[in-house]
């Protein structure tokens, strides 16, 4: 059985040792059970004759670490039994075009976890909205106009770029700043790009936990990542930021139905970000389960969970 991972160019330049990581995890726990790996990134991948192909780097484990070979194979897409589609937003042209090659490969041969497809028809920020009772206020705009509207019913508002990922660009924004026009302006490139606008959840100041989804389950494992010191909020992966949480009983019965109608849309590995049971984004590109984190919060060994979950996906190929 051979895999793919597209993953993020930033992940080929450190690839060794990166245990922070989800895709480190997985790629050496198939690894370990003797499964070949292959890495690659979106610029790496090409249509011949309508065939799909990526030029690829074989993986390999020793010593508890992963590396791969330097030298690029140029491998049929069709020829893996299982492809991993996690390159990170933003979800600019590049990222939609790489989407489209696997529009090509045949889904009786090769299983794509999370389908390209569902990725693109699914924006992190916008499609929030289809949980509208699960999330907070909001609008989506480019109007100076209707933002100060929002900010002025709700006193201190989030704005949000609707394509990039790990807070880039997100801003807060109370009433009565002096600067809410230029704020305003920039993010919304003066009035020509939509963004996400959110009411302001007062307990962002105790971080957001990330709820995570397998298919149509809901994990009982979670982490709560906390706002780094010069910041509202969390951009910074190291231990002192992400602490162990606990799922509550009214959080897993709110968040199963959601999992289950992202799963029936193509979008099994799926990251919540939750504040005060209200969901503020939902990441679907490259969710990061924080397997280093919970594993050693929970005793846990996430990644064994999670590739015994892809794999069992191998036995029901779309049709």
């Amino acid at each position: 059985m051979d895999i793919l991972f597209v993953i993020d160019r930033i992940e080929i330049k450190y690839f060794e040792f990166n245990n922070l990581v989800t895709n480190f995890w997985m790629i050496r726990e198939f690894l370990l059970s003797n499964k070949k790996v292959f890495i690659t990134t979106i610029d790496k991948l090409s249509l011949v004759s309508g065939v799909p192909y990526a030029h690829c780097y074989e993986a390999f484990e020793k010593d508890g670490n992963i590396f791969y070979d330097k030298s690029l194979k140029n491998v049929k897409i069709n020829d893996f039994s299982l492809c991993m589609f996690r390159p990170d937003p933003p979800v600019d042209l590049d990222y939609i075009n790489a989407t489209y090659i696997f529009d090509f490969v045949d889904r009786n041969k090769t299983v794509i976890l999370n389908d390209p497809c569902a990725i693109r028809n699914f924006n992190e920020k916008m499609h929030t909205v289809k949980f509208l009772d699960l999330m907070p206020e909001n609008i989506v705009t480019s109007s100076k106009a209707d933002i100060i509207e929002f900010l002025n019913e709700h006193e201190e508002i989030v704005l949000k770029p609707l394509n990039a990922c790990f807070g880039s660009g997100v801003m807060t924004l109370k009433r009565g700043d002096k600067n809410t026009a230029v704020i305003i302006n920039s993010m919304t490139k003066n009035q020509t790009q939509l963004i996400m606008v959110q009411k302001y959840i007062p307990k962002a100041r105790f971080g957001d936990k990330r709820v995570m989804f397998l298919g149509d389950e809901v994990l009982d494992v979670c982490v709560q990542k906390l706002p780094s010191n010069d910041d509202f909020k969390f951009n910074e992966h190291c231990d002192s930021n992400i602490v162990k949480a606990e799922l509550t009983q009214s959080e897993k019965e709110k968040f199963t139905p959601v999992a289950k109608e992202l799963n029936n849309l193509g979008l099994p590995l799926v990251g919540l970000d939750v504040i005060d049971e209200k969901i503020i984004e939902i990441n679907v590109t490259s969710p990061c389960y924080f397997i280093k984190e919970v594993n050693g919060h929970f005793n846990y060994h996430l990644e064994k969970k999670i590739n015994e979950f892809l794999l069992s996906k191998l036995c029901t190929p779309v049709s």
